[in-house]
Formats: C-alpha cells, structure tokens, sequence
C-alpha cells in the first residue's frame, strides 16, 4: 500500500490516505468499488469529508488550435465526521456507481489509450487536499464489445482512441465529453472510405451507436462525411448476428450517399435515430472517434496491441497520472 501524505491540509505530521480499488475492470453503468485507508499523523484531527472524483483526460479543439486537459466528469461522497485518532488506522469500503457513459479504456485487457482516474479528496481542518490518484479500468458493455468483435471480423483495424471535450448534437449526451474511436476500412469498404469514426453512448436502456466515415471522393465529386445513429437494447447482445448487423450499417452509409448527415458544427440537432438495425437520418454533429479492431474477439486486441496502444498510450497514461499528482501537490 502506497499512502499519501496530506501535506496541504494540515501540514507535516498530518494523516495519510491510500485508496486502493478492487481488482479488474469496472463496467460503464456498474459499480466501482474499493477502500478508502487513512492512517492518523502525530496528533488526532476531525475529517470532515472524503469525497472521490472520476477524472479524465480530454481533448478540446479551439480556435487557437488543439489542447488537453483534467476534466471531473462525477463526485461521489464516501465518508467524513468522524475524529482520526494519533496513529489511528481506518477502512471506509465503498460502492459508487460509474455513468454509463464512462469511456472504454481496454478490450480485452489490452488498453485503448484513454486516460481516466480516480481521485481521493480529504477534508480536514477546514481544508480539502486532494490525495491518492489511481487509475481506473473500464471494460466495454456486451453490446459494445459485440460492435467492436464484429467491426474486427470484418477486416476493420485500430488506429486511434480518445477523449473528445463537446456535445453531440441530437444525442442523449449527458457527459461533457464523448469517446472517439477511429477504425481503418477493412479491404472491402476501402474504396468507399478513408476511415470509420464510431462512439458509443451507452444508457440504461441501451447503447446508442454513431458512425461517421470520411468517404473518399469520386472522378465527379469529392470527398465527404457520412454520418448516421443506430440504437440497441442491452438485451439484443447475444440475441443478434452483430457481424451480419455492422456489415448493414455500413453499407448503407456507403451505398447511400444522400441518405446520411454530414459532418456539421457541435450542438447542431439531429433528428430521428431508430433501434437496432434502423438508421437516424439527418445533419447533426459528427464526432471525429478511435477505438479497435483487426479480425474477431481475439483479433481486436490484437489491433490494439499491434497499434500505437500498447507502448505509447500507456506512457502518455503515466504522463497523465504524474501530472495529476504534481498539480495536487502543488495545490
């Protein structure tokens, strides 16, 4: 156990906190759950609060350009009014509940490259420090990773995964940022496409599922953006030919050029998205998106592994994480 001196709060000699997170990752829309461990400094102190923050780490696009940054997307109260002795060691078990739309940062123990954590806020004294920082796993729903396993199937790769600060317009968004996951075409849709942008806004009654693809121009017309939205209930999972389902969708948005949105400006409504199979027509704002793929469940790890993921995202993870804890022990 690795504890964390609250040297903002109450100075040296001041209480340690350590939280530590159950084993594997949590689900979007389930429950995180861990302790809390404080451990009492050289004299007893009243903690007032104990809160948990899920943070992460965002891109904004701007007119200056592109930068990124922290972003606390829930709190959660787990603990506080209580005295902590001198030397007093203390365990606060907690279960909170993560958004269902909490972002996928691996599949199938492969990491996507998206950066979230899970931070430890301490009120003492009449002060808040913020104290431990740890990462937090993120599994994919089963509609989720049924889309994915069969976007691999058909031939699509991995090539990118992140955090997009904004508002998908039409949607029912309720995070201030969505997941981009950007597919390359597999061989048969090549033609038709440069890339495939997908995002998942996953909800208690089931998951809605944007496509955007960058179509390649023809010797008479160039290139554009075709966009289009799919819903699907949790319980269609396993009920579903998902391979035979992803192929429908994207023939339609290739084969069908006037029958999709494009790419327009974030905010801009939508009209219309159906279930399952059924797509939404309409202009509505695009998200530019990454997530993985190469051939089948096993092969989408694969993708990711094979990708920029495995080496780099987790080093930009750990700048992500060191840079946390420097902003906090600054503050």
């Amino acid at each position: 156990m690795v504890f964390k001196r609250l040297l903002g709060a109450i100075g040296v000699g001041g209480p340690s906190v350590d939280t530590v997170l159950d084993g594997g990752a949590a689900l979007p829309g389930g429950a995180l759950t861990g302790r809390v461990l404080l451990r009492g400094g050289g004299s007893a102190v009243d903690i007032e609060h104990i809160g948990l923050e899920l943070i992460a780490r965002v891109e904004a696009e701007h007119a200056e350009g592109e930068s990124e940054g922290s972003v606390v997307f829930e709190r959660f109260t787990v603990g506080g009014d209580f005295r902590l002795g001198e030397g007093e060691e203390r365990e606060l078990p907690f279960s909170v509940p993560l958004p269902w739309e909490t972002p996928v940062t691996e599949l199938h123990g492969q990491p996507l490259g998206v950066a979230l954590g899970v931070r430890t806020e301490v009120a003492v004294a009449g002060a808040r420090d913020k104290g431990d920082l740890d990462p937090l796993a993120v599994r994919p729903l089963p509609v989720q990773e049924a889309v994915l396993e069969a976007f691999g199937g058909l031939g699509f790769g991995f090539r990118s995964a992140d955090l997009e600060y904004g508002h998908i317009g039409g949607t029912g968004q309720r995070l201030p940022f969505y997941q981009e996951i950007e597919l390359t075409p597999a061989q048969q849709y090549a033609h038709a496409m440069n890339e495939l942008e997908l995002t998942f806004l996953a909800s208690p009654a089931g998951v809605e599922i944007v496509l955007e693809a960058d179509k390649r121009g023809g010797p008479f017309s160039a290139g554009h953006d075709a966009l289009t939205r799919f819903t699907v209930r949790h319980e269609d999972a396993p009920a579903l030919d998902w391979q035979a389902e992803v192929d429908g969708w994207i023939r339609r948005m290739t084969e069908h050029h006037d029958a999709y949105g494009s790419h327009a400006a974030y905010g801009h409504d939508s009209h219309g998205y159906g279930h399952a199979g059924v797509p939404g027509t309409g202009h509505h704002s695009g998200p530019g998106l990454g997530t993985a793929v190469a051939a089948g469940a096993a092969g989408l790890a694969v993708g990711v592994v094979g990708g920029m993921v495995a080496a780099e995202a987790v080093d930009e993870i750990g700048d992500f994480f060191e840079g946390e804890e420097d902003d906090a022990e600054e503050a």
